[in-house]
């Protein structure tokens, strides 16, 4: 996203979740399902638990649901095995889109998601046509107004790679994967709270839309984010309202 429309796709991006509350749990439930698989129940030695657990935490989702969700996965209790699959796909403009899905049936996921794509504008690529355009990052927006230089002492000491000013006042601090947590703890512990902060797909490069072009692409995208099996939808469009 475009620095000047950052802010303000953030908080669309925020809005629609407060509004789809019940979407959210469901989303950080097979995050938490897929992550306490893959990696066991515990969050000491789990990175991706940890942070699926302060998304649920944040969602306002109880301790004994979020409990429940760990023991399934990890086999005390039964419950649905879930696959990560990535789709990719071209935008208005032809930006490029990632959709990552975790799902229990690929049938109905590849074809809902190929009918988004083909009904609001865009098309299916195949494995790898869009992806080399991103780098997986640990991300951490903070809100306009706060302070770029004592954010950057801060950050560039706990390991962050970069940190952007963008054009409407929001700071983007930027770390590897694995120092995500430490620059997080970093920035909070100087008393700096994100209003975004996660592992993400973060594009090199981005395609400037503007009015009917803006418009459509957010149409794709919210029916994208809408699907019952899509985790994640990661862009490279810079979209001004």
């Amino acid at each position: 996203m475009a620095g000047h429309s950052k802010w303000a796709n953030i908080q669309h991006r925020k809005g629609r979740q407060d509004e789809k509350r019940g979407k959210v749990w469901t989303r950080v439930i097979r995050e938490i399902m897929v992550a306490a698989r893959q990696g066991g129940g515990d969050l000491g030695i789990n990175p991706r638990l940890r942070l699926a657990v302060e998304k649920a935490k944040a969602a306002n989702m109880p301790a004994d649901t979020i409990k429940r969700n760990i023991d399934k996965a990890t086999g005390n209790l039964e419950g649905v095995q879930y696959e990560e699959i990535r789709y990719e796909g071209y935008g208005i403009g032809g930006a490029a889109i990632i959709v990552d899905t975790m799902t229990d049936n690929k049938v109905r996921t590849v074809a809902e998601v190929r009918h988004a794509f083909s009904k609001y504008g865009g098309s299916m690529g195949t494995a790898g046509s869009v992806a080399f355009q991103f780098h997986k990052v640990g991300q951490l927006i903070l809100a306009p107004g706060t302070d770029e230089d004592q954010v950057m002492d801060v950050a560039l000491e706990a390991g962050a790679e970069d940190v952007i000013s963008d054009d409407d006042g929001t700071i983007e601090v930027i770390t590897q994967p694995a120092d995500f947590e430490s620059v997080k703890k970093m920035l909070e512990a100087g008393g700096f709270r994100p209003e975004v902060a996660e592992i993400t797909m973060r594009a090199e490069n981005t395609i400037e839309l503007a009015g009917e072009d803006a418009a459509k692409m957010q149409r794709l995208l919210d029916v994208l984010e809408d699907l019952d099996d899509v985790q994640d939808v990661f862009h490279n469009a810079a979209l001004d309202p």
